[in-house]
């Protein structure tokens, strides 16, 4: 891949890492429950679905995915089952829930990190789509593994590493502290956006 659409390539990813959604709330609500270990499990975990998304449609995978009604409705649906019990999870969740701090944070919640993060990712169909329209401007049908594994690799990359910042930039213990103070605005909000999103993968 010649570098100039290397660079082309990291740009879009960027713009594609930077727009709100589920990933976003999600990796907000872990790093402020979980402390920044399980923001950044959160992080790295979706990075990794969403470069095994890219690895899928890059090998023709993700073709059959979006070509077929009934594999990408049950990983749409499927997704939006989760995204339901994440959001239900965040609205039940009691006052104070954030308060515990990462020297605190449990084996299972760091686990729940990594969970989250990865299924997150990869239980959105509509990444099949986006790679399919990306991955056709940057690489033909005789490209070699070795490209196919650079754009996998910059995309994983580029998306675990925008999370990450945003894990260390809300971890930081001013901001942090004031958020943990309104958790129960804070549950709420992430949980309802949550519901919303799982409405509109369900009805588009």
């Amino acid at each position: 891949m010649e570098f100039h659409l290397w660079l082309s390539l990291v740009v879009i990813c960027i713009l594609g890492a930077l727009s709100p959604g589920p990933s976003l709330a999600l990796v907000i609500k872990n790093t402020l429950s979980g402390g920044q270990e399980q923001g950044y499990a959160t992080a790295i975990s979706h990075g990794l679905g969403v470069a095994l998304y890219a690895a899928i449609t890059a090998t023709g995978i993700g073709l059959i995915i979006a070509q077929s009604p009934i594999i990408y409705t049950i990983i749409q649906y499927t997704g939006a089952a989760f995204l339901v019990y994440l959001g239900i999870k965040s609205l039940l969740a009691k006052k104070g829930s954030f308060s515990q701090s990462a020297e605190h944070q449990t084996r299972a919640a760091k686990v729940n990190g990594w969970r989250d993060g990865f299924l997150i990712a990869f239980l959105n169909p509509k990444l099949a789509i986006f790679f399919l329209a990306l991955f056709s401007q940057f690489v033909d049908d005789n490209a070699t593994w070795q490209q196919n594994l650079i754009m996998t690799a910059t995309v994983g990359t580029i998306d675990a590493v925008w999370y990450c910042l945003v894990t260390f930039g809300i971890s930081r213990g001013s901001i942090i502290n004031k958020l943990r103070a309104n958790s129960h605005i804070v549950d709420k909000v992430a949980g309802s956006f949550l519901i919303l999103l799982a409405a509109r993968v369900v009805l588009n």
